[in-house]
């Protein structure tokens, strides 16, 4: 029987890597998706495609996540079009590798209000639209925040805004029946990695030496990880902050 059978989830930036990834594995466990995108409205229509192809449900929504009246809009639009919430992912994010001196007030803002008052706000704004049995927030980390990682100063910032946000507000929605989580990717190959130029390089070869597994991840791995944490059988867990690596640390 599938784990997620008439659940609704809204997976931000899911038009590409981890958030498709995110969006058919949720599809293929019964949830009814909607798959939010910023700009790549071909993406997310090709997360929708996979979804149906497999049987589920999903439909596409744009929306900038660091607008309120975009954040209002995509929540009122799964509650109209599916009648429900149940899982959150948020999954959008935004990043540029830089020495530190070389970033502008400007890109520390483009950062900080996508990954973190992004996810504050469809936080906030789900809390209207999750019923009386809760649900599940599942927030997308990185390894970087922990790993300190080199011309990624106002990211790493961001994810561990991410991670502690995610243990407060683990204690304040727990008695709501909302179960707050974080996921923290390692190395995984995401159109965004090789764009950055870490996948096909020699980091790559770098991060596969370090990684116990002997390879990078995939968006795929990274799914599996949510999908159980929306799941029932993730019921007793709470202000978990799940490193999903490979073994890099």
């Amino acid at each position: 029987m599938q784990k997620l059978m008439n659940r609704v989830a809204v997976v931000t930036g899911a038009s590409k890597g981890i958030g498709a990834a995110i969006a058919q594995g949720l599809g293929a466990e019964g949830a009814s998706i909607l798959v939010n995108y910023s700009s790549d409205r071909a993406g997310a229509d090709r997360t929708v495609a996979a979804v149906s192809d497999a049987g589920g449900k999903a439909l596409t929504i744009q929306g900038d996540v660091s607008k309120i009246e975009d954040v209002k809009r995509l929540l009122f639009e799964a509650q109209s079009r599916f009648g429900r919430l149940d899982i959150l992912v948020n999954n959008a994010a935004v990043f540029t590798y830089k020495p530190f001196e070389q970033f502008t007030e400007e890109e520390f803002h483009r950062q900080m209000n996508t990954n973190v008052l992004g996810a504050f706000m469809m936080i906030h704004q789900a809390l209207d639209y999750f019923g009386p049995d809760g649900g599940s927030i599942i927030n997308i980390g990185s390894l970087a925040s922990t790993k300190a990682t080199l011309a990624l100063s106002v990211y790493v910032a961001t994810k561990s805004a991410i991670n502690g946000m995610t243990k407060v507000l683990a204690k304040e929605l727990g008695p709501r029946k909302i179960r707050v989580n974080s996921v923290n990717p390692g190395a995984t190959d995401t159109e965004g990695a090789h764009t950055a130029g870490i996948m096909g390089a020699l980091a790559e070869k770098a991060l596969v030496a370090a990684t116990p597994l002997g390879r990078v991840g995939h968006p795929a791995d990274i799914a599996r990880v949510v999908v159980f944490l929306a799941s029932d059988e993730a019921g007793w867990l709470m202000g978990e902050i799940i490193t999903a690596s490979g073994g890099l640390s």
